[in-house]
């Protein structure tokens, strides 16, 4: 079977997260706290050229490379085993039903010979992993697999960018995953422990923003929107005649004309809200549910001005930006001012971090 156990292999400690995205690239390091939890030893995130990743491709390996070894050093971090994510477009993944009591090698061929079903691809051409989800509700002699198959190119454009930074990739998760990995923590904090609540996540990225909905754990609706904040630094470039290097740079500093609130701000703002009314009913029409509880931002672009604002008015759904290190210890070195402007941004690269303890 190909390179079964290194798509979602186990962790072992130190181990570090990295999320790389179109924008940049971002690193988490936790560790154990032991009474006191989990504690956030360390991140830090370092921009990409234009184009160097696109559609959640690497592009530019070189260029990705060079930021990944600014982030190391800009981090201080020692550790080298590090945990990825892929793209949930890149991830073909499949629950399936075997019969129970199968050993791991009965397992493999079993896996490998539904895969050849449900992927459109050779399996030479594949890297290809499995996770015992459990047994099957009402059937003791079956258990449900969770099948999960990426073109082995892609997996190892990503192993080669950790490589060639000097590190080793430990782990390969599904960015999706370990976004909601970080969520669960945030999940039990809430009253009840976010029993019986139907919670959506936006993450409003650089080109895209990825909605999952998920009630006690369990995710009941995902989809993906081409829509995020590199629409807002168009806009600034359009209105102001700046590169797009500079209107990025200036949209996150507040360098801009005192029209920019009213003339380019607000109508972003508007169509952002106006994606996630949308986005929210056309998960009422196409699943069986007809509420949600509550709406959490997160993503580089969930805090810009405004938005939650306008999120939680049209919506009329509680709304909070996320923050995946609430309830860590934080170490000396994290700054913690900074840390509340950045956070929602970490959200994939701190779940990747909690495969640690996986």
């Amino acid at each position: 079977m190909p390179d079964l156990k290194t798509l979602f292999g186990g962790a072992a400690p130190p181990l570090v997260g990295l999320d790389i995205s179109s924008s940049g690239v971002r690193l988490v390091e936790l560790t154990d706290a032991g009474k006191d939890g989990i504690r956030l030893e360390r991140c830090a995130s370092e921009p990409l050229p234009r184009g160097a990743v696109a559609d959640g491709n690497v592009e530019n390996l070189d260029q990705v490379v060079d930021a990944v070894r600014r982030l190391l050093k800009k981090s201080g971090t020692r550790a080298r085993n590090v945990a990825l994510g892929m793209p949930p477009a890149a991830v073909i993944t499949k629950k399936i039903v075997l019969p129970a009591g199968l050993s791991e090698e009965q397992l493999e061929v079993q896996v490998e010979s539904e895969a050849s079903q449900y992927i459109p691809f050779a399996l030479d051409e594949v890297s290809l992993d499995f996770d015992v989800i459990g047994p099957v509700a009402n059937s003791q002699d079956d258990i449900e697999v969770m099948l999960a198959a990426a073109r082995r190119e892609k997996v190892e454009d990503r192993v080669a960018v950790a490589e060639a930074s000097g590190l080793k990739a430990s782990v390969m998760d599904i960015e999706s995953y370990a976004a909601r990995a970080a969520l669960d923590r945030l999940v039990a904090q809430m009253p009840g422990a976010g029993a019986g609540q139907v919670v959506a996540l936006f993450q409003v990225g650089a080109t895209v923003t990825q909605i999952s909905v998920m009630l006690d754990g369990v995710t009941v609706y995902e989809r993906e929107q081409p829509f995020g904040g590199n629409s807002l630094t168009q806009d600034i470039v359009r209105a102001y005649g700046l590169s797009f290097e500079e209107a990025e740079a200036r949209k996150k500093n507040g360098d801009l004309p005192a029209a920019y609130q009213a003339d380019v701000l607000q109508p972003f703002l508007e169509s952002a809200a106006l994606e996630v009314t949308r986005a929210i009913q056309f998960f009422f029409t196409s699943t069986p549910f007809t509420k949600i509880d509550q709406i959490f931002l997160a993503g580089g672009s969930a805090m810009l001005p405004g938005l939650l604002d306008i999120i939680a008015n049209r919506t009329r759904i509680s709304s909070a930006v996320i923050s995946p290190f609430k309830g860590m210890q934080l170490a000396p070195g994290v700054r913690e001012q900074q840390l509340r402007a950045d956070a929602p941004a970490y959200l994939v690269a701190c779940g990747l971090a909690l495969r640690r303890f996986g």
